[in-house]
């Protein structure tokens, strides 16, 4: 697939600089000087597609690659829009990066927002190092409330591959959801509005790990425990036999050789709390990024 988009960063002069950036219709880069404090050393790169959104049968491929010791963050402006399907076209997007030794990427982008009858498939592809760090939030809203859409659209794919050492598969996932013949996407998802996917890689982000999986262990107990009276008795489930479904699931695992990967997955039934998890789980990478996260 031809690229519309490349961005190369390196070492200049001590510091985390572009050296190369290109990109063609429909995408651009905003690659501002100076985000946060300037003793930190990152570079902040933000993608658009132009009309806010991507059409029906736009295909987008960009391409990053971040030198050793450098340090970049991959956001957006906006969440990404996708514009109605036209003739069952889909519409992709890939992204290659490949981050170097003792690097640290952050791909922390705002959610998908398929729009009714919408296509999209979307591809990452990571190659790091072993001593690499990589930040990834994947996570898609079920579509446009304000006009009664929940999820409406008829394909969403998203799809992570990290190889460690070019080569070695170290974590694959895939996302998929369909319409189908017997059930629909909103049925199956129930009362869930957002899901959403958290990868932290490497070294560099190791205290952000223990911490994001503390949390989510806490949080996780507080909320699926059983309520107790006072009496200390446990109470019986509702009349259905069901607990209130939590409006907010995380669960979190690890990955890899001697664990250096955390997932976190997520759903909610609101995409305010999930903008708040991630502020706040995200808030320790501050001090490498220059401003925290989903600020």
């Amino acid at each position: 697939m031809e690229k519309q988009g490349r961005v190369v960063v390196d070492k200049v002069g001590g510091r985390s600089t572009v050296t190369r950036c290109f990109s063609k219709y429909p995408l651009k880069f905003i690659i501002p000087r100076k985000v946060g404090s300037s003793e930190t050393d990152a570079v902040w790169v933000y993608t658009l597609t132009y009309g806010g959104g991507i059409v029906s049968g736009d295909s987008v491929s960009c391409e990053f690659t971040i030198g050793d010791g450098c340090t970049t963050v991959l956001t957006t402006q906006a969440s990404t829009k996708v514009y109605k399907s036209v003739g069952s076209k889909c519409c992709e997007q890939v992204l290659e990066a490949r981050v170097g030794s003792d690097a640290l990427l952050a791909v922390i982008p705002d959610p998908v927002t398929c729009f009714s009858t919408a296509r999209y498939s979307q591809k990452q592809v990571f190659r790091v190092a072993s001593n690499s760090s990589l930040v990834i939030v994947d996570w898609i809203t079920s579509g446009r409330h304000e006009s009664g859409e929940k999820w409406d659209f008829d394909l969403y794919k998203s799809a992570n591959h990290i190889f460690i050492e070019d080569d070695e598969p170290l974590f694959l996932d895939m996302v998929h959801l369909e319409r189908g013949s017997v059930s629909s996407i909103a049925e199956r998802m129930q009362d869930y509005q957002v899901i959403a996917m958290v990868v932290l890689l490497g070294p560099r982000i190791k205290h952000i790990q223990n911490l994001v999986q503390e949390n989510v262990k806490r949080m996780m107990s507080e909320q699926l425990q059983i309520p107790s009276t006072a009496s200390g008795r446990q109470l019986k489930p509702n009349s259905d036999n069901r607990f209130t479904k939590p409006s907010f699931i995380a669960s979190s695992s690890v990955f890899g050789p001697k664990g250096i990967g955390v997932v976190v997955r997520i759903a909610a039934t609101t995409t305010e709390s999930v903008y708040k998890f991630l502020q706040h789980q995200l808030a320790g990478l501050e001090p490498l990024l220059g401003v925290s996260p989903y600020h």
